[in-house]
């Protein structure tokens, strides 16, 4: 028996709701219980990569098949709306029909678009004009916007007034404009930037009062960036760094994360002194970033960060709040930022530390037990961490020196759990490497009043002292 078919209306239109647009079409030949219930689907993804095969990418097929979907929902309610389209020569004018249709009557709250217009003469990628309509919507409560899509000459004409999140990945669009949008949308509490291309490269300044999650991906250089946002909870920012930050007001933050990436040669120029009066990279302003951030609770950074941050040792913020700080290492990135900022973190309970490799200089000061030195330990001994997570352990004697270094000189310490990187020597497969790391845990544990566990995949391979 089909079982399946008896089930209501209502929770078959909910299972086709999970489905692309095609698919729910094609169950409609299943059986006449199915015909004609894509006409309740509240949910529509139409995907143009699903409906044509690559190399039969015609205009007419699948721009008709989506007049067919809509005429065949009429104004019955709506919650999502999700296209893309990279379609050859698409009719632009049928395009604004859909999102004017779908935005006007059918009470849709989440509108995703991603689209990107191929001219069939010239083979070249151009950029669609959205409709201010998009921005005078009663019932939004996300918006997605992405994708080659021009969203200037909109920001005048705004009425979002339930739009809680706005999510605009590889658009373009005026700074000044996008100011003009966010201080329209009063119930806004989640931003996402991705790759936004800002005409003219000018100051661009994020500011809502009632924004609670921002995370900026920045693939290009700004002149500035200031952040305006009192509420804001969780910030997530990726990118290069501004050369100054005009205004950074996070007062209320819990979780940050920051990650600065660069090329070799571009890290050179912003970490080196610029030469009589040449200016260089390395007069940013990036220490007011963190001063900015000072009162978060839980810090993610990742190595360039903590390369970044040592242009900031001496003007370096108090994180009065900080309770976990997390970051990575690698090889070719030093720990010159370690000392000054366990140094600031009066309050701190947990440390995690992605791999303990990173490139040694006599700057890393007492944090690294790799160099010694007449005064040993003496940031340690002022940070007041109680837990240590080590990820991605190896198995070298310079990681069993360091994590003894730390054993020896924090003096709140009481759990340290490493985890062994997967494939590595000190796998417990590896018996002849294993046997002589197993050894030396167990003699931390007995020499420590710490307790060290050395966890390999599910498997504790030592036991708490």
């Amino acid at each position: 028996m089909d079982h399946v078919s008896n089930l209501p209306d209502g929770v078959l239109c909910h299972i086709l709701s999970f489905l692309t647009t095609k698919e729910a079409a094609l169950t409609s030949i299943l059986a006449k219980r199915w015909l004609n219930l894509l006409a309740f689907v509240p949910s529509l993804t139409i995907d143009d990569s699903v409906f044509l095969h690559p190399e039969k990418r015609k205009r007419g097929s699948f721009m008709d098949f989506v007049d067919r979907v809509l005429a065949l929902q009429g104004n019955s309610p709506l919650k999502k709306f999700s296209l893309k389209c990279e379609t050859n020569e698409a009719d632009t004018d049928r395009l604004d029909g859909w999102i004017s249709n779908v935005l006007a009557r059918r009470g849709v709250s989440d509108l995703d678009l991603k689209i990107r217009l191929r001219t069939y003469k010239r083979d070249e990628w151009v950029l669609y004009q959205l409709s201010p309509k998009c921005f005078e919507c009663s019932t939004l409560v996300k918006l997605s916007i992405g994708t080659g899509i021009d969203l200037t000459f909109v920001a005048g004409r705004v009425f979002l007034p339930f739009l809680k999140t706005l999510v605009l990945d590889w658009v373009m669009v005026y700074p000044n404009e996008f100011e003009t949008l966010l201080h329209a949308l009063p119930s806004l509490e989640e931003l996402v930037l991705v790759c936004v291309i800002w005409y003219g490269l000018e100051d661009v300044t994020v500011s809502s009062a009632s924004l609670k999650t921002l995370t900026i991906k920045s693939a290009c250089w700004l002149n500035t960036l200031s952040i305006d946002t009192p509420s804001l909870v969780h910030f997530e920012y990726s990118g290069s760094v501004a050369p100054d930050y005009s205004v950074v007001n996070m007062g209320n933050l819990v979780d940050a994360q920051i990650i600065f990436s660069f090329t070799e040669l571009q890290l050179r120029l912003l970490l080196r002194e610029p030469d009589n009066d040449e200016v260089s990279l390395g007069n940013s302003n990036v220490w007011k970033l963190f001063h900015g951030i000072r009162n978060v609770w839980n810090l993610s950074m990742l190595p360039d960060t903590l390369e970044v941050l040592s242009m900031c040792s001496e003007s370096m913020p108090v994180f009065n709040n900080l309770k976990s700080l997390d970051i990575r290492s690698d090889k070719d990135r030093g720990w010159k930022a370690m000392p000054a900022l366990l140094r600031n973190c009066p309050h701190l309970e947990t440390l995690v530390i992605q791999g303990l490799v990173h490139r040694v200089t006599d700057k890393c000061g007492d944090v690294c037990g790799c160099i010694s030195r007449e005064v040993k330990g003496l940031s340690l001994r002022l940070c007041p961490v109680k837990v240590i997570k080590i990820h991605g352990f190896q198995g070298t004697m310079k990681e069993m020196a360091l994590i003894k270094h730390f054993l020896d000189y924090f003096p709140c310490l009481k759990e340290m759990e490493v985890y062994v990187e997967e494939n590595s020597p000190a796998q417990p497969g590896n018996h002849e490497i294993s046997k002589r790391v197993l050894k030396m845990f167990e003699l931390y544990n007995k020499l420590s009043s710490c307790n060290v566990r050395l966890i390999a995949g599910n498997i504790l391979c030592v036991r708490s002292g």
